[in-house]
């Protein structure tokens, strides 16, 4: 991942900001639309809720108990079985020729957490229990990191204002709310033969994110690739005590593509020829959005008139249905 940069973290909220060279962050974002957060150790990247392999495995048998499924787009909640998601590319004309078939099925399931309490949708937690594999607190785990990465999407949104020449807490009332999602991803063991075989196949297919930022904690089997401005995929080598920040559709929206969303996807990770069997990946995405009810419209400074904006106002919640329900 060469062609991102690297911005590092800070215990304290004052600390960070003065850690944190906004050109470090403003001008990767806009030119490659991730970045990678270091030094997250102690705050972010290893709370000790931060879901870990174990947790995903503790959810394994999920797939047979229908009653957690997710039910409609715009609740975004509860699992997704292997095929229930298909990912788009970007409509842009920054897409890979050829990067999207019907046929292929990702090889992924996950676990979608929203924020609590919610005046329309519940959490579809799974039953606790004690013993080997037991679930016992884990809901409670998964809110307490769920706040901790709200709070580090505040931050990070606060050194994007002030590096366009904003006021630091610009964007503060649009995303105090916390309507994000925290996503428990697993990708199964898998024959290298199944790439192979199949033309185009991947673990998650090329395609942008939606909402404003992504908080991306990965484990150390690889995989994952950005779109570099040249057009081609670079590996994102995980790195110990990292944050993936990825850039998503509507920050590029909301700065009047200012800032890049990033194009990335999941493919077998690097290997040699005698590589037989790849084992699971498991990452957890945090998608940060604007507060559900907020006008997104191109912000001050990304234009001088108004036929120079490139999208027309819509509100984060419109668009994230609409994206969403185009995945199902």
């Amino acid at each position: 991942m060469s062609e991102t940069s690297t911005i590092a973290s800070s215990r304290s909220s004052e600390s960070r900001r003065q850690a944190i060279d906004l050109s470090s962050v403003t001008h990767p974002l806009g030119q490659y639309g991730t970045i990678r957060l270091t030094g997250a150790s102690a705050d972010e990247s290893s709370s000790s809720t931060k879901p870990s392999a174990a947790d995903h495995r503790r959810l394994s048998p999920l797939h047979a108990q229908y009653t957690h499924g997710q039910t409609v787009a715009a609740a975004n909640r509860g699992y997704l079985r292997q095929g229930r998601e298909k990912l788009i590319p970007p409509e842009d004309g920054r897409a890979s020729e050829g990067g999207f078939r019907k046929e292929i099925v990702e090889l992924k399931e996950s676990f979608e957490i929203g924020r609590e309490p919610h005046e329309r949708y519940a959490n579809h937690w799974p039953k606790e229990k004690e013993g080997e594999g037991g679930l016992v607190g884990f809901g409670d785990d998964m809110m307490k990191f769920f706040g901790t990465c709200k709070d580090l999407h505040v931050q990070v949104m606060r050194a994007i204002a002030m590096g366009l020449g904003l006021d630091e807490s610009h964007f503060d009332a649009y995303v105090d709310v916390g309507d994000n999602t925290l996503r428990l991803l697993h990708y199964p063991q898998v024959d290298a033969d199944v790439f192979k075989a199949n033309a185009g196949q991947v673990r998650a297919g090329e395609h942008c994110d939606y909402g404003s930022i992504t908080l991306l904690f990965q484990d150390d089997r690889g995989g994952l690739q950005v779109k570099s401005p040249s057009g081609k995929f670079v590996d994102a080598i995980p790195i110990p005590d990292t944050v993936v920040i990825n850039a998503g559709d509507l920050l590029a929206r909301w700065s009047n593509d200012t800032i890049k969303s990033t194009i990335h996807r999941v493919v077998e990770p690097p290997h040699d020829a005698s590589v037989q069997v790849f084992p699971p990946r498991y990452s957890v995405a945090y998608f940060c959005n604007p507060n559900f009810d907020r006008l997104i419209e191109a912000m001050p400074g990304t234009y001088n008139a108004e036929v120079e904006k490139k999208y027309e106002g819509i509100t984060s919640g419109d668009y994230l249905v609409q994206r969403l329900a185009a995945t199902f």
